[in-house]
């Protein structure tokens, strides 16, 4: 097998920040319950480490690409491993629920900074006619993040204790920080535009409040005025930051990016797949366990197979790029996750395990076709002075829509629950919450049919 070239290799680096950011963003759905038990609190109260994990990348992504073009990629990166990895061993030594969240809410700005920053740093270094091949390598560790992370905190739990979940960022994070160092170029713009402070008041506020908002009724918690109050807020914010937007020169988030076919068409088909692809770490889990009555260990053994679908898939997305481009492509993959949801809906215990896994490893290399796609062509036709702001837009479009993925599907879940007088979600719950979200990401496909056939055929070689 040949050695990755230097931009595979920066791809890999980055893809491995995006692995330890996105499993820390899972990782302790399993351990709450421990934690609970460990700082004496409710176990409904915990998940206030999850959500304040949310509120620090809502609140910083918007920053991370004009933050790049002022220190330089190499710099922000390295500081944003620091604080992640500093604040994380902070959070293993937490003795209370306050001081967990106020570090967790520190870690999510240290992940805020890692993802749009790195995907910018491979944006940069890689030509167009090598972007497909260079994504795919990225995309690589990054897909593994989200459906390991219940698997490996469930059994760090288990064998250890909750605190080396935050622990096991250590050694990753001190691996990432050399290889930045020693690998990823530090790319700076020469007279960056002045800095968009109110937008990221505006930008970050609202989507922090719209985070709350979002976990405190997906989950029903809060009284009917306090969530409605966060809504109205968040929406407010985000409204007087379209109106700044469009008066402003360099806003922080660029809303006319989204005059870019290719770069909007991503925005919204791919919203569409992340909401189901959001929602399988938290479903698929619970459905298992609730649901078909296996133990957690056989649970992360039956999920742990998707990610090696998307490892299957890697070295032929580029060949099928090529032969059939972005559009068709897009299109006839647009439906898999419904379809895949579809099945793990109709799954019952009586079925054999090894049928699931199948369906589980074929929807892993759906996925990773699909948002290796949609994570190039969305670049296509943005000029090389407006990339910083693209990946901004970008990657804050991205985490939105995969919480909104947990929101929805925990929305889904309690709406049932009070339909049913307040019993606990069973198996045909969470078979009707893999429906709900699995319809949602249909609306990709018509998006997508409006791409045009050329789109992105300098970056996949398509010449049909």
């Amino acid at each position: 097998m040949p050695s990755p070239t230097s931009t595979q290799l920066t791809a890999l680096i980055v893809g491995s920040m995006f692995f330890m950011e996105q499993l820390d963003g899972t990782i302790l759905a399993t351990a709450l319950p421990s934690i609970a038990h460990s700082l004496h609190v409710d176990m409904v109260a915990t998940s206030v480490a999850l959500t304040s994990y949310i509120i620090g990348l809502a609140i910083f992504i918007p920053a991370s690409g004009a933050l790049a073009d002022r220190l330089g990629s190499r710099t922000v990166l390295m500081v944003a491993i620091c604080i992640f990895v500093g604040s994380s061993i902070f959070c293993g030594t937490a003795h209370s629920l306050l001081f967990l969240a106020i570090m967790r809410t520190i870690q999510g700005i240290g992940g805020a900074l890692m993802v749009p920053v790195g995907r910018l740093a491979v944006i940069r270094s890689t030509p167009a006619d090598q972007l497909v091949r260079t994504m795919t390598w990225m995309m690589l560790p990054a897909t593994l993040g989200p459906l390991l992370g219940p698997v490996v905190g469930g059994y760090i739990t288990s064998w250890l204790t909750w605190r080396w979940n935050f622990y096991l960022n250590i050694p990753v994070g001190v691996v990432g920080l050399f290889l930045t160092y020693r690998f990823i170029p530090e790319v700076r713009e020469l007279s960056p535009p002045p800095f968009d402070v109110k937008g990221l008041f505006l930008a970050g506020g609202g989507l922090a409040v719209l985070s709350v908002f979002a976990e405190m009724f997906s989950h029903g918690t809060g009284s009917p005025a306090l969530v409605t109050a966060l809504l109205c807020a968040g929406l407010l914010l985000l409204g007087i930051y379209t109106h700044h937007a469009g008066r402003t020169s360099f806003p922080l988030l660029d809303l006319r990016l989204m005059r870019v076919q290719t770069f909007r068409i991503s925005v919204f088909g791919g919203a569409a797949s992340r909401i189901a692809v959001g929602s399988l770490p938290f479903l698929l889990p619970s459905f298992l366990q609730i649901g078909a009555g296996l133990s957690a260990a056989q649970s992360g053994l039956v999920t742990f197979v998707a990610p090696l679908g998307a490892i299957a898939m890697r070295p032929f997305v580029p060949a099928l790029l090529k032969r059939w481009g972005f559009r068709t492509i897009l299109m006839a993959n647009g439906s898999s996750a419904a379809l895949v949801f579809a099945m793990i809906a109709l799954f019952r215990p009586s079925y054999p395990l090894w049928l699931l896994s199948l369906v589980l490893t074929l929807a892993g290399a759906a996925q990773s076709l699909q948002f290796s796609a949609y994570n190039t062509v969305a670049y296509a036709d943005i000029p090389q002075d407006r990339m910083s702001a693209a990946t901004s837009l970008y990657s804050t479009m991205q985490q939105i829509m995969l919480s909104a993925g947990i929101c929805i599907a925990a929305g889904t879940l309690t709406v049932l629950s009070r339909l049913h007088h307040n019993t606990p979600a069973n198996m045909t719950d969470f078979a009707f919450g893999f429906v709900v979200t699995g319809g949602i990401s249909l609306l990709a496909v018509p998006l997508c049919a409006a791409l045009s056939p050329s789109a992105g055929a300098n970056m996949s070689g398509n010449r049909r």
